[in-house]
C-alpha cells in the first residue's frame, strides 16, 4: 500500500537498535519508517544458514545476550526468551605435565579452583570479586535506561570507594594482580576486559576497564545468556512489534544523505537503482557514528578498529579432552577459554601491537546447541550434531590490511591449533560436512565484518565503548548529535555495544521529550 512522504521519524538502519526505537514510537502513535540497506532486517544480530544444504540456524555475528534490559522485553511485548548456561566457563591447562583445567560454575566451583591452585585463596578471592562486581551490577544496570547520570551521581549510587577505584580510576590490571596470584585464574578475569578491545591489561587509556564494565553489568547479574531460536529470533521479535505497532519498514532501501535545518530532515533514499526524498521531523541513525558524518556531510570522527576473529562451526560431535576430569559437554557448555592466561593475553597484545600475529591466538568457544537445541534441525539434533562458536581475542585490523584472506587463512590455523592442544582429537575430525563436501566451518575478520555489515574498521561496538555517565559533550540520553533533530540510535551511542537494545530504547526517548 502507498506510504506517505513525511513522517514524524525515519530511522536509518533496521538492526535491533532501529527495530527498538521504531517500536517505542509507533507505540507512542508517531508515524515511522525504518530504512534498511539489506534484503533483511537484524544487522549483526541474525541467524543464517552458513553452510550449503544443512539445517543449521546459526547467529553469524552476534551470538549472546547480556545487556538486553528485561524492561524492554517486557514494555515491547516480545516473545523472546534466554536460557541460562549450566556452565560458566571452562579454561584448560597443563600443570607439572598433567591435562587439567578450570571449571566455573555449578556445585564444583570450589573443588575445581582447589585441584587447579592447591589451595582454596583462589577460589575465596574469586567469590570476593564477583560478589562487588555484582553489587556495581545491581546499582548500575538499571541507569542504562534513564538520562545519564553525571560522574559524581554514578559514584554515588555505586556507593563503594573501593570498586569505584578498580573499575573507573585505575587500570583493570591492578585489580586483577591484587586480588589473584595465579595466571590463569587472572586470564579469566581479564577476558572480559578484551572482547572486542584491543588494550593491555594496564592500558592508560581505561578502554579496557570500560569493556570489563559492560561485560560484568548486564541483567544486573552479569549473565550471559543464550537467545532460544538463535539471535535471529529476538530481531525477528522486534520486526514483529514495530510493524504490529504501525512501524513502515522497507528493506533494499538506503540512505544515501540526510538534510536538515534542525527542525525539519530530508532523507534522500536509493532503493532499485532509483533516488527519492523523504521527510521527517527528526532522523534516528542505527549506523556508526562514521556513517552518520557521511550522510550529513560533516567532519568524520577518529576511525575505529576492531579486533576479533569469529569463527562458526558445526561438529558431528563434541571432541574429546585430554583432560579427562571434565565431560566436553560441561566443558563447552559455557565459555572454553583458550591460551588465555593472563602471561598469553599480554605476550598476545604485544605481538598485534607490533604488527603480528600472536604466536599463540588466544580465544573462546561455546556451544548454543548445548543448550538451544532448537537451532539444528531434527535430524541433526538427533544424531548429537553441535554448533561451536568461536571469538578471537587481539586480532586488529590492521593485522589484515595487506592481504585478508591469506591472513585470515593463517590466523584460523593458529586458533585451532591452540584448541586441538587440549583436545584428544583434532577438531578438524569433528566438523560436518555441507552438500559440497566441504567442512562446516567459516571465519570473519574486522575486514570482513567492515565489508559485509559496514561496521567501521570491522568494530563490533563502532567505536570505543564509553563509560556509562555524562560529559560535557554527550547530551541527556547520549544519543544527541550537533543537529537537534537528529539522533544516533546505534551501538556508537553512549551505553551503546553489544545487543542490548538501549541506544534504541534511549534515542526514542529523547525524541519523545521524556
Amino acid at each position: 500500500m502507498p506510504v506517505p512522504d513525511s513522517y514524524d521519524a525515519v530511522i536509518v538502519g533496521g538492526g535491533h537498535n532501529g527495530l527498538v526505537a521504531a517500536a517505542y514510537l509507533a507505540r507512542a502513535g508517531q508515524s515511522v519508517l525504518v530504512l534498511e540497506r539489506l534484503g533483511t532486517t537484524g544487522g549483526a544480530a541474525v541467524s543464517t544458514r552458513p553452510f550449503a544444504g544443512v539445517d543449521a540456524r546459526l547467529s553469524r555475528y552476534s551470538y549472546l545476550v547480556s545487556l538486553l534490559p528485561r524492561k524492554i522485553v517486557r514494555e515491547l511485548g516480545l516473545d523472546f526468551a534466554v536460557r541460562k548456561r549450566t556452565v560458566s566457563s571452562y579454561t584448560p591447562a597443563v600443570r607439572d605435565g598433567r591435562a587439567t583445567g578450570l571449571l566455573v560454575g555449578g556445585d564444583g566451583t570450589r573443588d575445581s579452583f582447589a585441584a587447579l591452585t592447591g589451595s582454596d585463596r583462589e577460589y575465596e578471592a574469586w567469590q570476593r570479586f564477583y560478589r562487588r562486581t555484582g553489587q556495581v551490577a545491581e546499582r548500575v544496570f538499571p541507569t542504562l535506561t534513564e538520562p545519564l547520570p553525571t560522574r559524581d551521581a554514578l559514584r554515588a549510587r555505586i556507593g563503594d570507594a573501593d570498586a569505584w577505584r578498580m573499575l573507573f580510576e585505575e587500570p583493570i590490571g591492578v585489580a586483577v594482580e591484587e586480588n589473584f596470584d595465579d595466571d590463569l585464574v587472572r586470564g579469566v578475569v581479564l577476558t572480559d576486559a578484551l572482547i572486542g578491545t584491543f588494550a593491555d591489561a594496564h592500558d592508560p587509556s581505561l578502554l579496557q576497564n570500560r569493556c570489563f564494565l559492560y561485560h560484568v553489568i548486564g541483567g544486573g547479574t552479569g549473565d550471559w545468556d543464550v537467545p532460544v531460536g538463535g539471535m535471529g529470533a529476538l530481531t525477528d521479535a522486534l520486526a514483529g512489534a514495530a510493524r504490529a505497532a504501525g512501524a513502515h519498514i522497507r528493506t533494499g532501501h538506503e540512505a544515501i544523505r540526510i538534510d536538515t535545518d534542525g527542525t525539519h530532515a530530508e532523507v534522500t533514499v536509493r532503493a532499485d537503482g532509483e533516488e527519492r526524498t523523504v521527510g521527517a521531523r527528526r532522523v534516528l541513525v542505527n549506523a556508526s557514528p562514521q556513517a552518520l558524518a557521511a550522510l550529513l556531510g560533516d567532519e568524520p570522527p577518529e576511525p575505529a578498529e576492531g579486533a576479533q576473529l569469529k569463527v562458526n562451526m558445526l561438529l558431528t560431535r563434541l571432541p574429546r579432552l585430554r583432560d579427562r576430569s571434565v565431560d566436553p559437554r560441561e566443558a563447552f557448555a559455557g565459555t572454553f577459554h583458550i591460551a588465555e592466561g593472563y602471561g598469553q593475553l599480554a605476550d598476545a597484545y604485544r605481538d598485534a601491537a607490533a604488527g603480528r600475529l600472536p604466536a599463540a591466538p588466544p580465544s573462546e568457544i561455546y556451544c548454543h546447541s548445548l543448550t538451544d537445541p532448537s537451532i539444528l534441525g531434527a535430524d541433526l539434533a538427533a544424531r548429537g550434531y553441535q554448533t561451536l562458536t568461536l571469538f578471537g581475542l587481539h586480532a586488529p585490523a590492521r593485522l589484515f590490511a595487506a592481504d585478508n584472506e591469506a591472513t585470515r587463512t593463517a590466523l584460523l590455523k593458529a586458533t585451532l591449533a591452540e584448541l586441538d592442544a587440549h583436545l584428544e582429537e583434532p577438531i578438524a575430525d569433528c566438523l560436518a560436512l555441507d552438500a559440497n563436501g566441504e567442512p562446516c566451518i567459516e571465519a570473519r575478520t574486522p575486514l570482513d565484518l567492515e565489508h559485509d555489515l559496514r561496521l567501521p574498521g570491522g568494530h563490533i561496538f563502532h567505536r570505543d565503548l564509553a563509560f556509562p555517565y555524562a560529559t560535557g559533550t554527550t547530551g541527556r540520553w547520549g544519543v544527541e548529535t550537533a543537529h537537534a533533530n537528529i539522533l544516533l540510535c546505534g551501538a556508537g551511542a553512549v551505553r551503546g555495544g553489544g545487543v542490548s537494545g538501549v541506544p534504541g530504547h534511549n534515542a526514542a526517548m529523547a525524541a519523545l521529550g521524556r
